[in-house]
């Protein structure tokens, strides 16, 4: 059964191209090794913030797409196109309106990405090392 989605996450499929998104929805029943859930890179969410933590009148809604989670603080690209880190001990709760990506381990694309991002991080720290090595800093005494 197909839900509704809100018009904000509507216009942000639209802005990523994504038409449909049920070949990405979560399995939460039957065998175990075939179930599929979880927040992904890119899925569509609202987050509760905790009440106390905002001052005046500010909605405690957060509506957008999840850009990266960490361990103190989850990023997200919110419905007025802001990039917002917001620290994990203010977030009361995270409802997943849509995934737009397939599950991690069937991501292809966000794969590749990481391989490649880890070979870019290796290779601009062997850069760092042999500077380092090159400098005085690496003098050795004695």
């Amino acid at each position: 059964m197909a839900r509704e989605l809100p018009q904000w996450a509507q216009q942000e499929l639209g802005k990523m191209g994504i038409d449909d998104t049920s070949a990405f929805n979560d399995e939460l029943y039957g065998p175990i090794a075939d179930r599929k859930s979880g927040l992904r890179r890119d899925d569509l969410v609202e987050i509760l913030l905790d009440a106390r933590s905002l001052a005046g009148e500010i909605d405690p809604w957060i509506r957008g797409r999840l850009v990266s989670s960490h361990k103190s603080s989850i990023e997200i690209l919110d419905d007025e196109g802001r990039f917002r880190a917001i620290a994990r001990e203010v977030v009361v709760e995270v409802r997943l309106i849509v995934h737009t990506r397939p599950l991690y381990i069937d991501d292809e694309e966000l794969m590749t990405y990481e391989r490649s991002e880890a070979r870019r991080r290796s290779e601009i720290q062997e850069q760092v090392e042999k500077l380092a090595s090159n400098s005085h800093e690496s003098h050795q005494w004695g």
